[in-house]
């Protein structure tokens, strides 16, 4: 913001952004969100260019999902978390904090501080259920909006789909 007065587009906005709690790299994990009651997002393969898994875990529960893109199964998410589970929870607690992470999650980590290690530790002690893979399709979605966005040229100008957002005040 500033010592300035607001511009619009700050008057208008409902929602506030926090920055990320560290900057991360994201050729590894471009997409993550604690939504849904589960952290979830997107994980570039390790090995193929071209594949991106679709990962999750629930929160209490700490089920857990992983697949591709289109749909195949996980060969890593057999019984127990995979590696992308694991580097999806290591970018979450990057972007929004591990005190963050671990309360929405629902994992106590007890006396241990919590952070990428201890969290996945405390979820994987419970010997967690392999969940289904049907919200793959709308986390992969919102991913390509994302993506979609980062395409267009920086402009201040309102963006035709995002004006369902009431405006919070009058402008005189």
């Amino acid at each position: 913001m500033g010592d300035g007065p607001l511009s619009d587009g700050e008057k208008s906005s409902t929602v506030r952004v926090t920055p990320p709690a560290r900057a991360r790299k994201l050729a590894k994990v471009p997409f993550v969100e604690l939504a849904e009651g589960r952290v979830q997002g997107v994980v570039s393969s390790g090995s193929d260019i071209g594949r991106v898994y679709v990962s999750s875990v629930a929160a209490g529960t700490y089920a857990f999902a992983c697949s591709t893109n289109n749909n195949r199964p996980c060969g890593g998410a057999r019984g127990s978390y995979c590696n992308h589970i694991r580097a999806l929870v290591g970018e979450a607690v990057l972007q929004y904090g591990a005190e963050r992470v671990a309360r929405y999650l629902k994992a106590d980590t007890g006396d241990t501080a919590p952070d990428p290690a201890a969290i996945v530790a405390a979820m994987t002690a419970t010997r967690p259920a392999q969940g289904d893979t049907a919200a793959a399709a709308p986390v992969f979605s919102r991913f390509l909006r994302h993506l979609a966005y980062l395409e267009l040229a920086p402009s201040t100008a309102p963006l035709p789909e995002m004006q369902w957002f009431p405006p919070t005040r009058a402008v005189a």
